[in-house]
């Protein structure tokens, strides 16, 4: 996985921009937490580029004509708590019907290694497409995870999308789940000795709830 083909960098001017102030340490909470919600939502638009459509009868105020709408089961989102919880108000922007699950996941600050505390999710995963959100992907440890129980639940079509991502993490998720796309909107130098990214944004779920 040396060449990132798991990952797609998202390459637009505004997000750029919006980016650019939410790495800022002097960009204030409400800031932070509206930049979330909307990279989220231009990340929204590229991470379901190619759902499955069908075509459906409309009637203009003129006269009939071909529209189309999504086809198959609502979509699920699955944040990853808490940070990936501010991501999930900019993708229901333009998935308004998806269903949404939750994963609880902490990171053990010696080991590194992801501990799991919470998981709830809709029905019918198999035949959904299950996208899960989170801010930073760091080591890709807590993601694994995840995907690791979606799988377990029956998940088959699963992809991820993230405001940052670290090489390391990027081909650590590929390794083990070598089916599931990413999507962010920044691909980041590198992990520092404390396992964040760098240059980063700090962390994320302290940042967007005002925490330390």
């Amino acid at each position: 996985m040396n060449d990132l083909s798991n990952l797609t960098v998202v390459d637009h001017p505004l997000l750029r921009h919006k980016l650019g102030i939410l790495r800022s340490k002097t960009t204030h909470k409400k800031l932070f937490v509206d930049l979330v919600s909307e990279i989220s939502t231009l990340l929204a638009y590229e991470v379901t580029r190619d759902l499955p459509e069908e075509e459906v009868e409309v009637e203009t105020p003129l006269e009939r004509t071909t529209g189309h709408r999504i086809a198959g089961r609502k979509l699920v989102l699955v944040p990853v708590l808490r940070a990936g919880l501010g991501m999930v108000d900019g993708f229901l922007r333009v998935t308004p019907s998806a269903r949404v699950g939750h994963v609880g996941m902490r990171r053990d600050e010696e080991s590194l290694q992801p501990e799991e505390y919470y998981f709830n999710m809709p029905e019918s995963l198999e035949t959904r497409l299950v996208i899960v959100i989170d801010p930073m992907l760091a080591t890709g440890g807590s993601a694994a995870a995840t995907i690791d129980g979606l799988k377990m639940k029956g998940a088959r079509q699963i992809r991820m999308a993230c405001l940052v991502a670290a090489p390391e993490g990027v081909r650590a998720l590929g390794q083990r789940h070598p089916d599931v796309h990413i999507t962010a909107a920044a691909l980041d130098r590198q992990l520092n000795d404390i396992g964040y990214i760098v240059p980063g944004l700090g962390d994320a779920g302290d940042r967007l709830f005002g925490t330390t």
